[in-house]
């Protein structure tokens, strides 16, 4: 077959040349692993790798304090060399089968279908809440699980939501461990109220005080606005 005019003079391109195990340590390094593995001296050939292991090193200085580094470089090496490079390693030497082999499946936790914008946090809570001996405490975090269901069934839902609802979905998440009219007996008015962006529960009954005592000031301000253009 004629040689192309590149080919003449030496040169050739990298879509003709066989594909980089590892791309990103260039073909310079993957040529020094493939002489490493043509040396017939065990000794020498050992003192080879660890060279070429110090050179990978160096070319990825950022994952010096990665934990197992060393151990990376080692696997790395020997699929550079297809694993047929024969050294004394201070790691298992991989095989071929330890990569092909899909890796162990994740232990995710199930979808939750019903009252999923709760999530597991508030799930968890209402696991702990259930497990403490009755009590002020006890009490406590149950409020708090409370309001926190209800500002993420409003962030869920962008709709007003009866206190019912809420006491209704904590009594079923908790399988009936929790005594709802107990809890309303702790609770202000028997209401849960809201939380406002910080976190802190606002009761109704401020909001009430509140515009009460704005319209009491606009009739002031408009009545001695009127005294005034007398």
């Amino acid at each position: 077959m004629a040689l192309t005019e590149h080919e003449h003079l030496g040169f050739s391109y990298n879509t003709e040349r066989e594909k980089l195990k590892i791309p990103e340590y260039g073909r310079t390094l993957q040529q020094m692993v493939d002489y490493c593995v043509t040396i017939e001296d065990r000794d020498e050939r050992n003192r080879a790798a660890r060279r070429i292991i110090d050179v990978m090193g160096e070319i990825n200085p950022h994952l010096r304090n990665v934990p197992d580094f060393q151990h990376k470089l080692w696997d790395q090496l020997f699929i550079m060399s297809d694993f047929r490079l024969d050294i004394d390693s201070p790691f298992p030497i991989p095989t071929r089968e330890t990569f092909a082999a899909p890796p162990d499946r994740l232990d995710y936790p199930p979808v939750l279908d019903k009252y999923r914008y709760y999530g597991h946090y508030i799930r968890s809570l209402i696991e702990v809440a259930c497990a403490m001996e009755p009590g002020d405490r006890r009490e406590a975090l149950l409020i708090a699980i409370a309001k926190h269901m209800k500002k993420s069934y409003l962030a869920w839902n962008k709709d007003s939501v009866e206190d019912g609802v809420i006491f209704a979905h904590l009594e079923e998440l908790s399988g009936g461990r929790v005594d709802i009219e107990a809890l309303k007996s702790h609770l202000p008015g028997g209401e849960i109220g809201t939380l406002n962006p910080q976190g802190i529960p606002v009761q109704k009954k401020r909001f009430a005080q509140n515009g009460q005592r704005q319209k009491q000031q606009g009739k002031a301000s408009r009545k001695n606005s009127g005294n005034g253009n007398k």
